[in-house]
């Protein structure tokens, strides 16, 4: 038998999982740029929102709506401390300067893609979701053995889950257009670096593989 990473999904053994799709980082008032002035915003951040709003929120919002009617599991996971202050942030964030206190605004996910009912939101501390939170153990109580990634920012959180999900085991496929980072340069070049890790498929490929599943 031949090894592969392309290998359709099976719904009851996949799970979508959306990185850092939060109003920190994906909503013009959030913490990361609500002091920034206009022009400043819009010279770093312009082009990234655009792109956001325009392309890939709608991408994201019809994996998820197949996701759901496919009986695929849909989590999040959002950068959000356990702490009011974030004394529990990992070292890296504290030097960055990531702080989003715990119940905050600034931690729940975007209104667009908002969750359902008992869908399950993962706090997390550090760039890869698999190193700060239990989502390792809970994919496998549920069963899964394929992962789905999408969100917030393609060559940071995203890449590192990505990585850590291959070496505990999952097959992962990246939504490459449901993901994005600040400039298109470090997308594409991301995308050329983890392509070894995971099967790279657009949206339509997704929403068109579930509706067949």
């Amino acid at each position: 038998m031949t090894l592969t990473r392309n290998v359709p999904l099976i719904p009851s053994q996949s799970a979508l999982l959306f990185i850092d799709v939060q109003n920190y980082s994906a909503h013009r008032e959030g913490a990361e740029f609500k002091d920034l002035p206009e022009a400043e915003f819009n010279e770093k951040y312009g082009w990234f929102f655009d792109q956001l709003d325009a392309r890939v929120i709608p991408n994201m919002q019809a994996i998820q709506t197949a996701c759901r009617a496919a009986g695929v599991e849909v989590m999040y996971t959002n950068i959000e401390s356990l702490t009011l202050d974030g004394r529990d942030r990992s070292l890296d964030y504290k030097i960055t300067g990531f702080h989003v206190p715990k119940g905050s605004w600034d931690g729940m996910v975007i209104d667009q893609i908002a969750p359902q009912r008992d869908e399950i939101v993962l706090p997390k501390t550090s760039s890869s979701v698999f190193v700060s939170t239990h989502v390792d153990y809970i994919l496998r109580n549920l069963g899964v053995r394929q992962i789905v990634l999408s969100g917030l920012l393609t060559d940071q959180c995203v890449e590192s889950a990505i990585r850590d999900a291959c070496d505990l085991g999952y097959l992962v496929t990246q939504v490459e257009d449901a993901c994005l980072t600040h400039t298109q340069d470090r997308h594409d070049n991301s995308l050329r670096a983890i392509k070894g890790y995971c099967r790279q498929i657009t949206t339509k490929e997704l929403v068109e593989e579930l509706a067949g599943a």
